[in-house]
């Protein structure tokens, strides 16, 4: 690591990881409802299925175009934090 830098990440990073890890935990969350489902978990086996549709809410897809967006977005606010570290900042 440079010396000199200020090792405190700034706040767009701290937002960015905040939103990965916050899928991420989405992502498990639901591998751990499938596999208590799959044992069972002490729930009657009828009432399992209904349960699971009503507290899991529906995920949205998005389109290509929407992904690129997005994606061009995140490159853009990823060079001008590079920028940004270059100058000094």
């Amino acid at each position: 690591m440079p010396r000199g830098k200020s090792n405190a990440p700034d706040k767009t990073t701290l937002q960015m990881a905040l939103v990965g890890y916050e899928l991420e935990r989405q992502r498990l969350e639901g591998k751990i409802k499938d596999i208590q489902s799959q044992l069972g978990d002490g729930k009657p086996a009828g009432g399992g299925a209904a349960a699971k549709n009503e507290a899991a809410p529906k995920r949205r897809k998005l389109s290509a175009a929407a992904r690129k967006r997005i994606a061009a977005a995140q490159k853009k606010r990823w060079a001008e934090h590079r920028k940004k570290m270059a100058a000094g900042g």
